[in-house]
């Protein structure tokens, strides 16, 4: 239900719809201008405003823009009608955009169904305006220093702002995840050990040693990374639940998922074998089940999904492989889970670091010790031939390399983003992995280009 209305709602309303209509004119989409204007104008804006019927969220460190895009992309080849933040951003400026697009002169809402992707700790100014449903967890991971750099942080905001009534969906390998909102109802995701799996994971980030209930040392019966994996609590008994969405097995030759829907077995569609995107995949057919939707439709629409190109893109040109790779930029887990990847793909690879945080490159902000909880040691592997690094922090990288044991003549790095690219050496790689941050999207565009161009040269050269 919206709060009470009165002339200061309606008034930052329809300022908000006047600057939303003065931006498509001028021909500019995809912004929060308009429901940064609204908040301005009436700060419990999104609470005053009226909802659709059903609203579904989804939060988490990593992963939840990914599902988003597949759960959004899914319902709308199917015929659902719904709003969603896509477009804008997922704090609160972001929904409040969205809620006005999609309402009436008046502020009533145009859609019955509501989508909405949430930045986990803004979850405080979104959820006491706005009752979720359905909440999604992807999982909770520690994030940059000066993000989310804890997770019993991120972990109490979402456990005290989570409303009572609120279903959640939550990962069944995350033991902190798994402890969010006990008394609420859920339904959990989780994925068997693969046949590939070792049973300890080399990580340097581990945040989940003790248990979220007693605070006892958790015991790992398997480690998949970090703290994801199969637990239990000697002192308490906290363990994982038996998944209600599950993934029993891979069949990476065929690009099948073996899984398990509430006890049915059933084959999808692998859209990769990486185990965080397994993960990601689970959790959407999670969330388009508790939606209503078939499970013989979701598997029709994974035939025709993909991850999506602005977390992950593969081209070739010219004998070669470019691989554009979301690395989160000062995230830990998130990079070393993309450097992982790297030394997991086959043949001999190129890696081209741009790890420089977007925001931090403009202010000139100081902060490398995201780099010591990084697993750059991934990068040692005797198939990564060559190392380009580029940015500010070129010479912070270098040395976390170095440290990491990689050998100095692997490494190429300067401050210059396309400079370091001309030392890309096309005799040693036949791959090259090009890591990027969530807004420098652009950088990596124009890297896989000059690359490409490099590779046609050197292809002519040699014809």
């Amino acid at each position: 239900m919206a709060g009470k209305r009165n002339l200061r709602f309606y008034g930052a309303l329809w300022f908000a719809k006047g600057t939303a209509l003065v931006l498509k004119l001028i021909g500019r989409k995809g912004t929060s201008m308009p429901g940064s204007w609204a908040i301005i104008l009436c700060p419990d804006f999104i609470g005053r405003m009226e909802k659709p019927e059903k609203i579904v969220c989804l939060t988490g460190t990593n992963g939840k823009t990914t599902v988003a895009n597949m759960v959004e992309d899914i319902l709308e080849k199917n015929g659902y009608d719904f709003v969603c933040n896509k477009e804008g951003s997922n704090v609160p400026t972001g929904i409040a955009s969205a809620l006005i697009a999609n309402s009436t002169f008046f502020g009533r809402p145009k859609k019955k169904l509501a989508v909405f992707e949430v930045d986990e700790r803004s979850s405080l100014r979104i959820f006491p305006n706005m009752e979720p449903d359905v909440l999604a967890v992807t999982n909770i991971f520690r994030d940059s220093f000066k993000r989310n750099a804890h997770t019993e942080y991120i972990w109490n905001i979402l456990n005290t702002n989570i409303p009572d009534k609120t279903k959640l969906i939550l990962n069944a390998d995350d033991p902190q995840g798994q402890a969010l909102k006990k008394d609420n109802k859920r339904v959990t995701f989780g994925v068997d050990r693969l046949s590939y799996e070792t049973k300890e994971a080399q990580n340097i980030v581990k945040d989940g040693s003790f248990c979220p209930v007693c605070r006892h040392e958790l015991n790992y019966d398997f480690t998949r990374y970090h703290h994801i994996g199969k637990f239990h609590c000697d002192n308490c008994g906290y363990e994982n639940p038996s998944p209600e969405y599950r993934a029993v097995s891979v069949d990476a030759e065929n690009n099948i998922l073996h899984a398990e829907v509430k006890g049915e077995k059933v084959d999808f569609k692998l859209l990769s074998d990486q185990p965080i995107q397994i993960y990601n995949q689970l959790l959407a057919t999670a969330m388009l089940s508790e939606l209503g939707m078939s499970i013989d439709d979701i598997k029709k629409s994974f035939e025709k999904q993909e991850i999506a190109k602005s977390r992950l893109s593969i081209s070739e040109a010219h004998g070669k492989t470019f691989i554009r790779h979301l690395a989160k930029g000062q995230n830990p887990v998130a990079c070393s889970r993309a450097m992982e990847n790297t030394k997991n793909l086959p043949g001999k690879k190129g890696v081209v670091l741009y790890l420089d945080d977007h925001f931090d490159a403009e202010s000139s902000v100081e902060n490398t010790a995201w780099l010591y909880d990084t697993d750059f040691e991934n990068l040692r592997d005797d198939s990564i031939k060559q190392i380009l690094v580029g940015g500010a922090r070129h010479e912070d990288v270098h040395l976390r390399l170095l440290l990491a044991g990689v050998p100095e003549e692997k490494i190429v790095h300067c401050e210059d983003n396309m400079q370091v690219l001309e030392s890309a050496d096309m005799d040693k790689c036949d791959t090259f992995v090009i890591f990027y941050d969530v807004y420098t999207i652009g950088l990596s565009n124009n890297a896989e280009k000059r690359l490409t161009e490099i590779a046609a040269e050197k292809e002519k050269n040699n014809g």
